[in-house]
């Protein structure tokens, strides 16, 4: 079986200090005036996301994934490469990601497997997040406008972001594209937002990706490793254990929002996705 392997490379990102209108929630930035040159990003930023869902049609998402399955395993070495580089297309163009994290147990088993889904997608919702924040601030904001759940969620930021952001990334109700733009509207900061969306995706991407490789090494090989089945119990196990921490959490620091607690808002959140 063909195991890939490649080096790594030292990454550094150097962001500019945010400007304090970067900070500004929602509801405030959509009551700015726009001028004739606010639309040159909005603009922008929709042609890229098109350009994105197009190449990702055109490539083989969606009806023809086996194929492209296939073609990955042909590139050899270069194929994490090439899985990474379509998985951040499908992030940033909104497209779910889930099938990926199956095709990546099935082709590169378990290590690398959630290495590069947990890579993956922790890169692409920082993109999205800074495209959100900076490039097409307006055009997000207008889009997520009328969805009340991304209008409860940025009520909540300002003082349990570290909290919230946890929480909505280990309950999969939430969507995981929508949100990766909406936080950038949020008053979050980058390095909050960052670390705990890696963190507190890794835990359902462990389940799903080793699940995968599990399921594929009984269908091909008719039996299945013990070990993978106890990462599978254990992992489910800390990710019922987080998530309970977290709403208790939210319970527990009550703010009020027309009488209710935060824990009541997140509740009905869910329910409405």
């Amino acid at each position: 079986m063909y195991r890939w392997s490649y080096p790594s490379y030292p990454w550094t990102l150097t962001l500019k200090k945010k400007k304090e209108e970067s900070k500004e929630s929602m509801s405030e930035n959509l009551k700015k005036n726009d001028t004739p040159k606010d639309w040159v990003k909005p603009v922008v930023f929709i042609l890229i996301i098109v350009l994105l869902f197009l190449v990702m049609n055109g490539i083989g998402f969606g009806e023809n994934i086996q194929d492209l399955q296939d073609w990955i395993v042909s590139l050899g070495f270069w194929g994490p490469i090439a899985f990474f580089i379509i998985y951040l297309g499908a992030v940033i163009a909104t497209i779910p990601g889930t099938i990926f994290g199956v095709i990546a147990g099935a082709l590169f088993g378990s290590a690398v497997g959630v290495t590069l889904i947990s890579i993956s997608s922790t890169v692409g919702a920082s993109i999205t997040f800074l495209i959100a924040r900076y490039l097409a601030r307006d055009a997000v904001a207008r889009w997520l406008s009328k969805n009340k759940t991304m209008q409860k969620l940025d009520q909540l930021t300002e003082e349990q972001g570290m909290i919230l952001v946890g929480l909505t990334r280990l309950i999969p109700l939430f969507p995981f594209t929508l949100l990766n733009y909406g936080f950038g509207l949020t008053k979050v900061s980058f390095k909050t937002y960052v670390f705990w969306s890696w963190l507190c995706m890794l835990p359902g991407t462990i389940i799903v990706v080793v699940g995968t490789d599990a399921l594929t090494q009984g269908l091909t090989h008719g039996n299945i490793s013990w070990e993978l089945i106890g990462v599978l119990v254990v992992t489910a196990f800390v990710l019922g254990v987080l998530v309970w921490y977290a709403r208790r959490q939210f319970k527990g620091k009550k703010k009020k929002q027309g009488g209710r607690t935060i824990g009541d808002t997140v509740g009905d959140t869910q329910e409405e996705l």
